[in-house]
C-alpha cells in the first residue's frame, strides 16, 4: 500500500512546507513500503521454487517435506508481512491525520496573514517568496508584475521603481524605517525581521493618514508660529518693517503704521512706494550720506515735535529691517540734563576755589570759571584739551607723582608753589580724589585747588617768631652767665615776646574761627539760591500742568535736589572734619522721629514706585534727634535710590540695652567684598539702577561720621540682587518728654494750612517770591518782607492779624531772626509761633531755639517736611488760643 503527500497547488495564494511531525511519518512509510516490495519479491520467488519442484516430481516425499517447510516459511512470512502491513496501515494513518493538522495549521496561517492590516511577504535564505498576503499582491494592482513564489526580493525592488510603484524614497525617525510614496498617493513604512532559518519578513504598513497629519501638523505650527510672530511684533514698542530682497514689504507691525502716519496696507507692496505715502525720508541699505558713507542711522523730527530714530539692518539672504523709535522722552532728558549742568556750573563758578574734572587720559572734562581765568584760559577752551597741552612741561614733570598716586587709587593733598598771571608766587593746595567705579577702576580725578598763601605766610610768620625766639633765649641765657646784671632787661625782653606769641596765638584762633564762619557763610550763600529754587518747583508741583510741562517740571525738581544733595553733602562733610557740628544729646520717644520720616518718605518712595511700611515703635532713647534724623534720612535714601522694585521697611528691634533701628529694601544688594568700602569718601554703589546717580558718594561716610560722634554702633548685611539692611544701634532710656503721636494725612495738612495767615522775613527776594508762590498754592494768606521794616509798613506795624511767623535766621546788617521773632512780639498782645529757617547747623543755635520755643528748619526747606512743621505749629497755635 503506497503512502502519498500533499503539496499545495500553484495557484494557491502561498505555499509552506510540511511540518516536522509529518516529515517523520512520511519518512517512516517510505521505509515500509520498500519493505513491503522486499517481502513480496521473497514470496514470489518461494512461490516460484516450489511450484518448480512439484513439476520435476521425482522426489514426492522430499518434495512434501520441503513443501511442508516451505508453507511453514510462507506462513511466518505472511504473519510478519500482514503484521507490517497492520504497522504500514497504523503509519498511514497517523500520516493522514499528521497531513490533516498540517493542513489546517498551513491555513490558519494563511487566514493569520491574511487578517493583517497590513501588506506581509516571507522570502526563505536564498532571498524568494515562500508566502505573501493579497494585501502585498493589492499593491502591484494596475501593473503587469505578477507577484507569485520563488520571486527574488531584488526583483522586487527593481521592479517597484521600473514600473512606477514607488515614486518618492525617505528614512524615517532614527533611520529604523524606510518610507515610499506610490504612485496613487499613499505612504507606506517598510518594516523588515529576520527569520531564525535566515529568511526574511516584510511587513508593508499604510501610514497615509499619519502622514497627512504629520503634514497638517507641521503646517499648522508654521502658522501658530507666524501668527506668534506678528503678535510679537505687535507687541514691540518699536516700529518695524521687513522689506525683501525684491523691496516688497513682507513683515510689519502697528506701531510702525502709527509712527509713519499709514493706514493699513497690504502684505508685498513695494517699500518704496509705501514710504512716498509718509512723511518719512526713505532709508534703505542702499543709502549714502554726503561722504559716499552707507547711512544706518537717521534721526528726523515729526510735524508734531515728536523725535524719530530710523536704524537700517541689512538681511544676510537679502532685503533689510528697519526700525522706528520714538526718542522724544530722550530728548527731553538730554535737555534736562543739560539745564542740571547748567545750574552745576553756575554754582561751580561761584565757588572761590579752583575745580576740574580729568579722566583717566588726563584730559579735561569740566572746568570751574575760577579755574580757567586763574589759568588765562578763555571760557570752556580748555575742556577736551590734555593736561599737558594745557600746563608747561615742567608744571606737568613736578605734578605728575600725585597724579600717578591718585590714579593708583589713592587719595592725595598737597601743597604747590605757583606763580599767577601777575607774576606772584602763590601757595596752593592741591587736592586729587579718584572716581572710582563699582568695580575699582579709576576713571578719573577731582581736582580741588586752594589759594593758601595767607595761611602759609602766617604760618611762617610763626615759625620765624619762634626761631627768633630760641635764638633770643640763647643768646640772653650766655649773655646772663656773663653780665648777671642785664638779667632784669632780659626777662622783660622774654616777657614782651611771649607776649607777641600769645598774640599771634590769638591771631591763629581767630583765623580758625573765622574759617568756620566762612564755612557757614558759605553754605549759607551756596544753599540760599538753591533753597529759592526749590520753593518754585515745589510751587509748580503742586499746581495742574499739561503733561510735557509736568514732566519738565519732575525732572528740573530732580535736578536741583541732585545739586541740593551733591553740595549739602559737601558742606556737612566739611562741617564733620572742622568739628563744628556738636552732638546734642537728650531723652527722646523714637516714635516722634520715626513716624515724621515714615510720613515723609512714604511720598518720596511712592512717587519711584516703590511701598514703604514702617513698624511703629514705643521705645525711648538718648540720642541727639537731629543728627540721627541725618544718618535715618541718609539710609532710606539710599534705599530708595538703589531699588528698582519692591518695598521698603523702616522699623526697630530691642536688643539688650539699645534699640536698633533698621531700614531694610529689596534692592541691588551689595558684594560681600564691597561692604568694607562703602563708608568710605567717593565710594559708590552699581550704577544700574532705575535713574542716574549723580552722588558724590559721601552719604554713608556721613552716617559714619555722625555715629561715631554720637557713640552709635552702624550694622549691614546684604545680599547682591535680593537686598541690604541698615541699622543703627540706640541707647535705650527710661525717661523721656512724652511723643505727640501723629495722625495727618496729605489732605488734613492742607485743610488745616488753608486760610492761615503767614508772614514771612527773608532778605532775599527770589527766596520770599518762592515762598509765596508755594504757600498760596496751599491756600494761605502769605505776607512777605525784606526787613523787619518792610513788614511793619505792610502789617500795621506789627499789629495785623496773622497766625504764623516764617523768619530766616540771616538777615542784613548783621542781624539774625531770633531778634527780629522777639521785636515783632514785643509789639503784640499774643506772641506769633515761629519757624525759623537757616543753614547754621550750630548746637548752640538748636540750644538756643529749644529755649525760646521755636521750631528749626535748615535749608534747603523740603515741601513736605515745611508743610508738617507750620500744619503742627498752627495747630498748637489754636490750642493755645
Amino acid at each position: 500500500m503506497a503512502c502519498t503527500s500533499t503539496r499545495p497547488s500553484p495557484e494557491s495564494p502561498s505555499a509552506t512546507p510540511v511540518g516536522a511531525d509529518g516529515a517523520a511519518l512520511l519518512e517512516r512509510c517510505r521505509a515500509l513500503e520498500e519493505e513491503n516490495r522486499k517481502l513480496k519479491r521473497i514470496n514470489g520467488a518461494l512461490i516460484e521454487r516450489v511450484e518448480s519442484i512439484n513439476s520435476r516430481g521425482d522426489d514426492a516425499y522430499a518434495a512434501f517435506q520441503h513443501s511442508v517447510v516451505l508453507a511453514e516459511q510462507v506462513r511466518e512470512r505472511t504473519d510478519a508481512l500482514n503484521q507490517a502491513m497492520a504497522e504500514l496501515k497504523s503509519s498511514n494513518q497517523l500520516l493522514s491525520d499528521a497531513r490533516l493538522r498540517a493542513e489546517t495549521a498551513h491555513q490558519h496561517l494563511i487566514d493569520a496573514i491574511e487578517s493583517i492590516s497590513d501588506a506581509f511577504v516571507l522570502f526563505d535564505r536564498e532571498q524568494r517568496i515562500v508566502l505573501f498576503n493579497s494585501r502585498f499582491k493589492a499593491l502591484w494592482a494596475g501593473s503587469r508584475v505578477r507577484i507569485g513564489g520563488g520571486l527574488r526580493l531584488a526583483e522586487i525592488k527593481r521592479l517597484s521603481r521600473s514600473t512606477g510603484l514607488v515614486v518618492e524614497e525617505q528614512r524615517g525617525h532614527g533611520d529604523e524605517h524606510l518610507l515610499y510614496r506610490l504612485r496613487d498617493g499613499r505612504w507606506v513604512q517598510v518594516s523588515e525581521r529576520p527569520t531564525r532559518e535566515g529568511g526574511l519578513v516584510i511587513l508593508y504598513t499604510d501610514i497615509t493618514e499619519v502622514k497627512l497629519s504629520e503634514t497638517q501638523r507641521r503646517e499648522q505650527a508654521v502658522a501658530q508660529k507666524s501668527r506668534l510672530l506678528q503678535r510679537a511684533v505687535d507687541n514691540l514698542s518699536q516700529g518695524m518693517a521687513m522689506v525683501n530682497a525684491e523691496g516688497q514689504l513682507e513683515l510689519w507691525n502697528h506701531r510702525f503704521l502709527d509712527l509713519c502716519g499709514l493706514a493699513p496696507i497690504s502684505a508685498h507692496r513695494p517699500f518704496a512706494e509705501v514710504m512716498a505715502d509718509s512723511e518719512l525720508a526713505l532709508l534703505t541699505p542702499d543709502s549714502r550720506d554726503a561722504a559716499g558713507r552707507p547711512v544706518e542711522e537717521l534721526e528726523l523730527r515729526l510735524f508734531d515735535g515728536r523725535m524719530l530714530e530710523v536704524r537700517t539692518h541689512a538681511l544676510p539672504t537679502g532685503g533689510f529691517v528697519n526700525t522706528f523709535t520714538d526718542i522724544t522722552e530722550r530728548y527731553r532728558h538730554a535737555e534736562a540734563l543739560s539745564e542740571s549742568e547748567r545750574w552745576i556750573r553756575l554754582i561751580t563758578d561761584h565757588v572761590p576755589a579752583l575745580i576740574a574734572y580729568l579722566n583717566a587720559d588726563l584730559v579735561y572734562d569740566f572746568t570751574n570759571k575760577v579755574y580757567e581765568e586763574w589759568y588765562c584760559w578763555p571760557r570752556g577752551a580748555m575742556l577736551g584739551q590734555s593736561l599737558r597741552q594745557v600746563h608747561s612741561e615742567e608744571h606737568c614733570r613736578r605734578l605728575e607723582p600725585y597724579i600717578e598716586r591718585a590714579l593708583s587709587g589713592e587719595s592725595v593733598t598737597f601743597e604747590f608753589a605757583e606763580t599767577n598771571h601777575q607774576g606772584q608766587e602763590r601757595y596752593m593746595l592741591r587736592s586729587y580724589v579718584p572716581n572710582r567705579q563699582a568695580s575699582g577702576e579709576v576713571t578719573g580725578i577731582f581736582v580741588l585747588i586752594r589759594d593758601i598763601t595767607e595761611r602759609r605766610r602766617t604760618a611762617e610768620a610763626l615759625h620765624q617768631a619762634y626761631q627768633h625766639l630760641e635764638q633770643r633765649v640763647r643768646e640772653r641765657t650766655a649773655e646772663l652767665t656773663e653780665l648777671n646784671g642785664q638779667l632784669r632787661r632780659e626777662i622783660d625782653e622774654r616777657t614782651q615776646m611771649e607776649g607777641r606769641l600769645r598774640e599771634a596765638k590769638g591771631e591763629a584762633e581767630r583765623a580758625n574761627l573765622s574759617k568756620t564762619k566762612f564755612l557757614a557763610a558759605v553754605s549759607h550763600d551756596l544753599l540760599q539760591p538753591l533753597n529759592a529754587a526749590r520753593l518754585f518747583t515745589s510751587a509748580l508741583l503742586e499746581k495742574q500742568q499739561p503733561g510735557d510741562s509736568l514732566g519738565l517740571v519732575r525732572n528740573v525738581s530732580n535736578s536741583l535736589e541732585d545739586v541740593e544733595s551733591l553740595l549739602g553733602t559737601l558742606v556737612d562733610i566739611s562741617k564733620l572734619d572742622a568739628g563744628v557740628i556738636k552732638a546734642d544729646i537728650a531723652p527722646f520717644a523714637v516714635s516722634e522721629l520715626l513716624e515724621n520720616l515714615a510720613a515723609e518718605y512714604h511720598q518720596i518712595a511712592g512717587s519711584e514706585g516703590l511701598c514703604l511700611d514702617y513698624l511703629p515703635s514705643s521705645a525711648l532713647v538718648r540720642s541727639d534727634i537731629q543728627l540721627l534724623a541725618r544718618i535715618l534720612r541718609n539710609l532710606l535714601s539710599n534705599a530708595i535710590r538703589y531699588t528698582r522694585s519692591g518695598r521698603i521697611l523702616l522699623g526697630c528691634r530691642r536688643r539688650r540695652q539699645s534699640l536698633s533701628i533698621e531700614v531694610w529694601d529689596t534692592g541691588v544688594g551689595i558684594a560681600a567684598d564691597k561692604l568694607g568700602e562703602i563708608f568710605q569718601e567717593f565710594k559708590r554703589g552699581d550704577a544700574g539702577q532705575r535713574k542716574q546717580d549723580r552722588g558724590l558718594g559721601l552719604g554713608l561716610a556721613i552716617v559714619e561720621k555722625i555715629a561715631g560722634m554720637l557713640g552709635h554702633r552702624i550694622r549691614v548685611r546684604s545680599q547682591p540682587g535680593k537686598g541690604s539692611m541698615f541699622a543703627i544701634e540706640v541707647p535705650l532710656t527710661t525717661r523721656a518728654p512724652r511723643a505727640r503721636v501723629i495722625h495727618d494725612t496729605p489732605d488734613l495738612l492742607l485743610e488745616r494750612l488753608r486760610g492761615a495767615r503767614i508772614w514771612v522775613l527773608d532778605n532775599d527776594a527770589a527766596i520770599c517770591a518762592g515762598m509765596r508762590t508755594l504757600l498760596e498754592t496751599w491756600g494761605c494768606q502769605v505776607v512777605t518782607a525784606l526787613s523787619e521794616e518792610d513788614l511793619a509798613r505792610q502789617v500795621d506795624n506789627y499789629h495785623a492779624d496773622a497766625d504764623l511767623l516764617i523768619a530766616d535766621y540771616h538777615l542784613d546788617d548783621e542781624r539774625n531772626g531770633v531778634d527780629a521773632v522777639a521785636l515783632i512780639n514785643a509789639r503784640r498782645s499774643a506772641p506769633l509761633p515761629a519757624l525759623m529757617i537757616t543753614a547754621n547747623y550750630s548746637n548752640e543755635l538748636k540750644l538756643q531755639m529749644r529755649e525760646l520755643g521755636h521750631t528749626l528748619m535748615h535749608k534747603p526747606v523740603r515741601p513736605m517736611k515745611l508743610k508738617t512743621a507750620m500744619s503742627h505749629l498752627l495747630e498748637r497755635g489754636g490750642q493755645g488760643a
